[in-house]
């Protein structure tokens, strides 16, 4: 696991993170500034590539709430179901761990892994 604090996460990293999951794979469907992760065809993660760092990731309704509540650089997902996706804004409040483990939420929620 990388020791990295989200201020210093870049989209190397994200990107690393992201295809080390199994059977992953990346595309640009949305055009050139929007990075798109997939896991068996479902969208788990996608990359704002202009302009600040920000991750939208799938995320169980609840929690989903919580983590708008716990940290203000969490939002409701952008251009996206609001219930079901967060998005995460890069400015240096969220420690990498948590990002990871949000990330490893997405992609289980995606396969329907609890």
């Amino acid at each position: 696991m990388n020791h990295y604090n989200f201020k210093c996460m870049n989209i190397e990293i994200l990107r690393e993170y992201c295809i080390s999951r199994k059977d992953v794979t990346e595309s640009f469907p949305f055009g050139d500034d929007t990075l798109v992760f997939k896991a068996a065809g479902k969208i788990f993660a996608m990359v704002n590539l202009d302009g600040d760092l920000n991750i939208n990731l799938k995320c169980d309704p609840s929690l989903a709430l919580e983590l708008r509540e716990r940290y203000h650089a969490v939002t409701p997902g952008y251009h996206m179901n609001k219930k079901h996706w967060n998005t995460i804004h890069s400015d240096g409040s969220i420690p990498d761990n948590e990002i990871f483990s949000w990330i490893d939420h997405s992609y289980n929620r995606v396969l329907k892994k609890k």
